[in-house]
């Protein structure tokens, strides 16, 4: 076994397997046109109990400049829930880091622990224009997401007031009364590639989640977080691969539906008036695309025409296969260090009940025997 091999599977080994849906705020994807209102009650309903029946850890909450907000979907989402968990895509620079922490940390308490946060920093200039976006470059706007997150983890966890004074944020004296449900916190996600990223990620990320790439770029792109990580001297976070899984009775039939999603995409980005446009300004959407553009299978079963075709704006590339064969893709990433798989569908209700029926169990098997053989080995 390599030394790389080797830290990918302890790292996998260190965190529980996890599977994060979507719940969007009415029906909709590349393929369905918005059906019903844009704050649907019942579809999120019917969604996240879906998702929670078909064992699902968590559900994401995305965040954009112009949709409902996300703190308060996933509220209504706790309230008709039992076990499932919210994690919630928030867009630090808008808001009072003290004030979103003790929003949070209201939220964790009534739910029981269920809340996790996903930083998005933003790269897109017209995105962040939309609420008053007043700090143009980059890099330092990942500043000014790590001092974000340095008064929200005060605000969690100090027991006196305290004071902070960085370039974007000063606090006096600050302290809440409302601190998260568990001992060990509110979870904090990261994602980016950049370098400004990664060093946020480091300094910050519980989890570090990665869109779902080759296994040469996931591979490489992991190693760096966690230099980043050891630099920063903190405990290496567990890893997200987020995908499009799309699934069929046979190999064939895969394939076919992933090339009937492809026609029904462009068809609907045609009749919108679309244009993929110039290269993204995020690091993670130009990694995607680089690799789009060569081609769009890649290693076993990696798909990537969907990304090439909006300009991977999102979570856009897929494996596709029966379930067996995407179970087993999975774990060639569990390999690399990987132990959370956010995962929605084109079709995303009736995605989210296949995948609780035919995908979720068999990884968690194949990981289940991998671990008892390990255990075994090591007698």
């Amino acid at each position: 076994m390599t030394a790389s091999h080797s830290a990918a599977s302890h790292s996998a080994s260190a965190h529980p397997l996890r599977f994060v849906g979507f719940v969007g705020n009415h029906n909709a994807s590349e393929i369905i046109p918005r059906q019903g209102p844009v704050v649907d009650r019942d579809y999120i309903e019917t969604t996240a109990k879906a998702h929670e029946l078909g064992g699902f850890d968590s559900v994401l909450q995305a965040f954009h400049a112009d949709a409902p907000d996300s703190l308060q979907v996933s509220q209504h989402i706790t309230s008709v829930t039992d076990r499932l968990g919210v994690l919630i895509a928030h867009r630090p620079g808008f808001q009072a880091p003290t004030i979103l922490a003790r929003q949070f940390a209201t939220l964790d308490q009534l739910s029981r622990g269920r809340v996790a946060i996903n930083v998005i920093t933003g790269a897109e200039r017209s995105e962040l224009a939309r609420d008053g976006n007043v700090v143009e470059d980059k890099d330092d706007r990942y500043a000014r997401t790590s001092e974000f997150l340095d008064i929200v983890r005060a605000e969690w966890t100090s027991d006196t007031p305290f004071d902070y004074e960085g370039k974007h944020y000063r606090v006096e004296k600050a302290i809440s009364q409302v601190k998260p449900y568990n001992p060990s916190g509110i979870p904090v996600w990261i994602a980016g590639a950049s370098a400004a990223a990664i060093e946020v990620a480091g300094r910050h990320a519980d989890t570090y989640a990665v869109w779902g790439e080759t296994h040469d770029q996931v591979r490489e792109l992991l190693a760096r977080v966690r230099a980043a990580v050891a630099k920063a001297g903190r405990p290496q976070p567990a890893f997200s691969l987020s995908l499009r899984p799309i699934l069929a009775d046979t190999e064939e039939a895969a394939w076919a539906k992933a090339d009937a999603i492809y026609e029904k995409a462009k068809a609907l980005l045609d009749k919108t008036g679309f244009s993929r446009g110039e290269l993204p300004n995020n690091e993670g959407a130009r990694r995607l695309l680089a690799v789009a553009d060569k081609g769009h299978r890649h290693d076993k079963r990696l798909w990537t025409a969907i990304a090439s075709l909006t300009g991977a704006k999102g979570n856009s590339t897929s494996l596709v296969g029966t379930p067996d064969q995407v179970a087993d893709a999975l774990l060639d990433y569990y390999d690399l260090g990987v132990t959370t798989f956010l995962i929605r569908g084109f079709d995303p209700l009736p995605d989210a009940i296949a995948y609780g029926r035919e995908l979720l169990p068999r990884v968690r098997q194949r990981v289940a025997e991998r671990q008892r053989a390990q255990a075994v080995a090591a007698e």
